[in-house]
């Protein structure tokens, strides 16, 4: 079994958000959480534009790719290339519910088919140094929960898998969107707590309706990390407690000032290898959800972001938005 790093906490990965920008955004609020990449084909690794898809800040780490795919080769090929830009881990998804990705037989449909992802994820490990992880749900359509979970995790535990990040839901492949396979499918918690006290030799993380820090307290007495992804999504700031909470450490927690610093710099060298600044301010417009100033923060990257001419200045505009809003009602942002 390749080498295991503990992860408290994780960030999910999750297509269309969880890019490069959004990653070194969150990096800069918690400087412990295991980050993901969102989902890459293993053909896109492959046969697309690399550097698009693998590069990443060294500040990122810890960092994790996260593959999509069903043909051992392609994955085994993909992750080492994986490896090769740096990655601390590589995953294989066996948890996502479109129908895009279930009529490419990858995702959650490969819950249905152990031998498959054993046969995978030991091509996987072959390749590379670091490790290989699975995130799955548990189980699909029909199939009961608690039987196809623990089957699952067996089968592919033996083909040497240490680490199992599991969506506490079914995923039904036929009849819900991704979006209501989030919300609609019954959370079971409990069962995640179970794997993990069957298995004690495997670190097991959950995932699915995790919104605060205090919940995911409460599931670390049970399992070995908790994996956060939608509340994360909608107020990255969630995570400015986590590293004091679950991580132990002492002193300040980050200056929402600073952090806004830091990326208008982070934001002026992207523009110069290219990155439009629509794209860096959409990564940044959760950042003061639950403020006074939000609603101005959004708008005025929204809107100013697409103004041609416009750069870096931009963060610090909106920043001065939130401020103001702050001071007029008593309550100034961080």
């Amino acid at each position: 079994m390749n080498r295991q790093t503990k992860a408290l906490l994780s960030v999910a990965p999750m297509m269309e958000v969880t890019d490069r920008h959004f990653r070194w955004l969150a990096r800069r609020i918690s400087r412990h959480a295991l980050l993901y990449t969102e989902m890459v084909h293993a053909g896109a690794v492959l046969h697309g534009d690399r550097d698009r898809f693998l590069r990443f800040d060294p500040s990122e780490h810890p960092v994790a790719l996260q593959l999509g795919g069903c043909d051992p080769a392609d994955l085994a090929e993909a992750a080492r290339i994986g490896a090769g830009y740096g990655y601390d881990e590589i995953n294989l998804n066996v948890g996502c519910p479109s129908p895009r990705v279930t009529a490419g037989r990858f995702g959650a449909c490969l819950m249905t088919e152990p031998d498959l992802v054993a046969r995978l994820v030991a091509a996987m490990a072959a390749a590379v140094d670091v490790p290989v992880t699975v995130k799955c749900r548990l189980a699909v359509d029909e199939m009961e929960e608690w039987p196809t979970v623990r089957a699952f995790v067996e089968r592919v535990a033996a083909a040497g898998v240490g680490r199992f990040v599991v969506h506490a839901r079914k995923a039904w492949l036929d009849g819900l969107s991704p979006k209501e396979n989030r919300e609609i499918p019954p959370l079971r918690h409990e069962l995640v707590h179970r794997l993990k006290a069957e298995r004690p030799d495997l670190d097991v993380t959950i995932n699915g309706g995790i919104r605060t820090m205090d919940d995911a307290a409460h599931h670390l007495a049970h399992v070995d990390g908790v994996m956060m992804g939608r509340a994360v999504q909608d107020g990255p700031w969630i995570l400015a407690d986590a590293d004091r909470r679950l991580y132990g450490n002492e002193g300040p927690g980050p200056d929402r000032g600073a952090v806004v610093a830091a990326y208008a710099g982070y934001a002026e060298g992207e523009m110069v290898r290219g990155v439009l600044l629509p794209t860096l301010a959409r990564a940044a417009l959760p950042l003061f959800t639950g403020t006074p100033g939000a609603r101005r923060w959004r708008r005025h990257l929204g809107e100013e972001g697409r103004r041609p001419g416009k750069g870096p200045e931009l963060f610090a505009e909106a920043l001065a938005m939130v401020r103001d809003a702050g001071e007029g009602t008593g309550r100034r942002a961080a």
